[in-house]
């Protein structure tokens, strides 16, 4: 009795969404691209040319956390001397980082 009914404004609903409703989307998936896509991408373009670029006598770290000194280098395979005398088979893209000279001397 006291409460007015209340009607949607059909004018309102009528109206066509504009660019400006789509901003926030389009602001996200840019926020996306510089701090998740690229950074990643270029991370992956550097281990790409490192692994490219293995040569025997090497020291590197395999996925496993394992370090040594390449032995032998083939087209998807390389073999790492762990200890002397022993020496395993890893795959190309297993090795995680190529390091400096004279470091399994150090540990």
């Amino acid at each position: 009795m006291f409460i007015s009914s209340a009607y949607a404004n059909a004018s309102a609903a009528a109206a066509s969404p504009d660019w400006t409703s789509f901003l926030p989307l389009v602001v996200i998936f840019v926020l996306f691209w510089f701090m998740l896509i690229r950074p990643q991408m270029k991370q992956a373009k550097q281990h790409r040319t490192m692994v490219a670029a293995l040569q025997k006598g090497d020291e590197v770290t395999v996925a496993g956390g394992i370090v040594g000194k390449i032995t032998k280098v083939g087209d998807d395979f390389v073999d790492v001397e762990i200890a002397p005398e022993i020496s395993i088979h890893v795959q190309k893209h297993s090795v995680q980082a190529l390091l400096p000279k004279g470091t399994i001397k150090a540990l």
